[in-house]
């Protein structure tokens, strides 16, 4: 994997070359086959995540034994537990590749050489900014929206998603049955 990637994450105008060369350097490919971990539950995540190729999700188990999905990573995100990389906690969900997929890790370690870089922190100040609106906006939608709003919404927004993930993790990341959420797609086909 080259980091022509990483470059399109850390727009080349925005560093002074210097700067840029030490953050590419910082990342690590990796691979991970489909149903494999990148952070478990109830373990410190060391790592953070560029996910350059396929698709992964955070999810829970509920009181009854059910994993819930909680959230959807495909092409350009972050793939991260922010309270355990950061706070050295241990996860409360895990993260687990629905596909193969091609990743870009970096250490808390490594992270801290470059958080003196503007640019970089930066970049990481809108990921964070973006992943807290989408948390409290599905928050609130799981409350007030009719399951078919939450369905069209998540269609509209994150195609991608829709398109190439199995259909029972979507129902879970709605609060739905697979059932149900058979009868909604079939609804909107109607």
């Amino acid at each position: 994997m080259s980091n022509h990637f990483l470059k399109s994450i850390f727009k080349e105008e925005s560093f002074k070359p210097e700067e840029l060369k030490l953050v590419l350097n910082q990342f690590e490919p990796v691979e991970f086959k489909k149903n494999e971990s990148l952070i478990h539950y109830g373990k410190v995540a060391n790592y953070y995540f560029f996910l350059e190729e396929g698709f992964a999700r955070s999810f829970v188990i509920d009181t009854s034994g059910n994993e819930v999905t909680t959230k959807f990573f495909s092409t350009n995100d972050i793939v991260i537990d922010w309270n355990s990389y950061f706070f050295k906690v241990p996860s409360q969900e895990s993260i687990q590749a629905i596909c193969n997929c091609k990743c870009w890790k970096i250490t808390f370690a490594n992270f801290m050489k470059l958080f003196h870089i503007n640019a970089f922190r930066e970049v990481g100040r809108t990921r964070l900014i973006q992943d807290f609106f989408e948390l409290k906006s599905h928050s609130v939608s799981m409350i007030a929206d009719q399951a078919k709003d939450r369905y069209l919404f998540l269609r509209k927004e994150k195609p991608d998603i829709i398109c190439n993930v199995p259909l029972k993790y979507i129902a879970s990341y709605l609060g739905v049955t697979d059932t149900s959420l058979s009868r909604i797609r079939k609804d909107i086909k109607l």
